[in-house]
């Protein structure tokens, strides 16, 4: 019997005893992990996803993917060259069991992924008697009353894309550096950068800067 699974913005087709490599999942090399979205087993087609049905698998360990080497060159009088290496992180998984029913009530835990992070901005509580900053303020002051990271230090990012970031709940390097691909598509499109992430390199930057 084979299905078909969908975990990282991507779909596969397994059968027991296949090996994949996926986006990074949360989870460490021994667990055992349930893929919930599934869009097809055997015969069955989902509308989209088959009700009750699951692959559970065995994580083998969490690797990175090969190198890609991003390089841009500006061909102006005073033009500039950029050159930067990234390696995706994965996980490898060995497919178990695949289960037409059942699956919601397995009680296996289930494939989350690792790489990506949630847009959610939580309002803040103000407590009584403490002053609320003023309007005016600093990214920078923001961004250091919420234990951020000073975002700046980002290749092509200025006071005004800081603020962008801040919007979006984005604060510190480590976000940034567990972006997926499909992370930053989405980060793109929502804040209109047009394709400057993947182009100034911030995940690589990012996860040097967290590091130091």
């Amino acid at each position: 019997m084979f299905a078909v699974l969908k975990t990282g913005g991507k779909q596969y087709k397994v059968a027991s005893g296949d090996v994949l490599r996926v986006e990074k999942l949360a989870a460490k090399a021994g667990d055992k992990i349930q893929f919930n979205e599934i869009l097809m087993v055997g015969s069955t087609v989902g509308a989209p996803l088959v009700a009750g049905a699951g692959v559970q698998a065995d994580v083998i360990d969490q690797i990175k993917g090969e190198k890609t080497i991003n390089y841009v060159k500006r061909r102006r009088k005073h033009g500039s060259q950029r050159k930067k290496g990234h390696r995706q992180q994965l996980t490898l998984v060995r497919i178990a069991d695949i289960l037409e029913t059942g699956a919601d009530t397995s009680g296996v835990m289930a494939a989350v992924s690792g790489a990506g992070i949630k847009m959610v901005i939580t309002p803040r509580v103000n407590p009584k008697g403490i002053a609320k900053p003023k309007a005016g303020a600093a990214p920078k002051a923001a961004a250091a009353a919420t234990g951020g990271d000073d975002l700046k230090k980002l290749s092509g990012v200025g006071p005004a894309l800081e603020k962008k970031l801040h919007a979006a709940g984005v604060t510190s390097y480590a976000q940034i550096a567990a972006w997926s691909e499909d992370d930053v598509a989405a980060f793109d499109e929502k804040l209109s950068f047009k394709g400057r992430i993947a182009r100034e390199g911030w995940v690589a930057q990012a996860a040097e800067l967290s590091k130091a």
